[in-house]
């Protein structure tokens, strides 16, 4: 078993859109970044490399013109590929959302079902969390989004 940890924060900017687990949140502000920005996939991609001892989301995905606006299911798509060359599979993954809103209890399954998609696992296996920050700092002003995952990987077949 390895495990691996990962946050990744965006400002919240108008002009985009709000991407989470591959899920368009319809909001007016949307994540700031060089990719699409999606926390979620951020933050889990970076949590596999993480268990896997490869380095931060930076090494492998650098802020390069060859992946400017990437969608970041590539990016996940990326990771597990390197994940399935170790002989790893996802035990379970635990993400929590921070968000002052929208509300996102309405999106919170379709994206549960899109990154176990990605991850080629079972959505009983992803836990995704969405909670404000009490209007405390930046997210909790409605400038930034954030994403905390955390992540167990196996050896495949065991």
């Amino acid at each position: 078993m390895r495990v691996g940890f990962s946050s990744d924060i965006h400002r919240l900017v108008s002009g985009r859109r709000l991407m989470l687990s591959g899920v368009h949140v319809p909001y007016e502000l949307g994540e700031l970044a060089h990719s699409d920005g999606d926390v979620v996939y951020h933050a889990a991609s970076e949590a596999i490399l993480g268990a896997l001892a490869l380095g931060d989301l930076g090494k492998h995905f650098p802020g390069t013109p060859e992946y400017k606006d990437i969608d970041s299911s590539i990016i996940v798509k990326r990771v597990v590929e390197m994940m399935n060359e170790k002989d790893y599979e996802i035990n379970n993954i635990d993400i929590s959302i921070t968000l002052e809103k929208p509300k996102l209890a309405p999106f919170i399954v379709e994206m549960r079902q899109n990154l176990a998609l990605l991850l080629n696992t079972s959505i009983d296996n992803v836990s995704i969390k969405a909670g404000t920050n009490e209007g405390i700092d930046d997210i909790g002003s409605g400038l930034a989004v954030k994403a905390d995952a955390i992540v167990m990987l196996k050896k495949r077949g065991e």
